[in-house]
């Protein structure tokens, strides 16, 4: 094992036990604490063997494995930032009609004396 394998099965039992560690505060969902550990113990997998990499780009046609893992980490990093700017924009109406309210029912509160 290389010196970066050994690294980045550290980080990724370190990013592991976070993971557990925000579900156990709850702070995450049963499905996000799935979803995050799948991830985290498939990278581990890659690093550990990384010429499964090469088996799964051969069977969608891509050439080495590397290319597939990152044409797969963009596609990935891209719907996930389109998440969150669905749920920022999301919390900006919400807050928005907050603001509506208290600004209504103070201007209500105002007028009644």
């Amino acid at each position: 094992m290389s010196i970066i394998q050994a690294t980045l099965i550290i980080f990724f039992i370190f990013a592991l036990s976070r993971v557990v560690m925000r579900w156990r505060a709850k702070e995450l969902s049963l499905g996000a604490l799935i979803l995050w550990s799948i991830f985290w113990i498939i990278a581990g997998i890659v690093v550990v063997t990384p010429n499964i990499t090469f088996y799964f780009a051969h069977l969608v046609g891509i050439g080495r494995g590397a290319d597939l893992v990152v044409y797969v980490s963009l596609a990935l990093l891209f719907f996930i930032v389109f998440r969150l700017m669905v749920v920022v924009e999301r919390q900006k109406r919400e807050i928005t009609k907050l603001t509506r309210m208290i600004a209504l029912e103070a201007r209500h509160e105002n007028t009644k004396v």
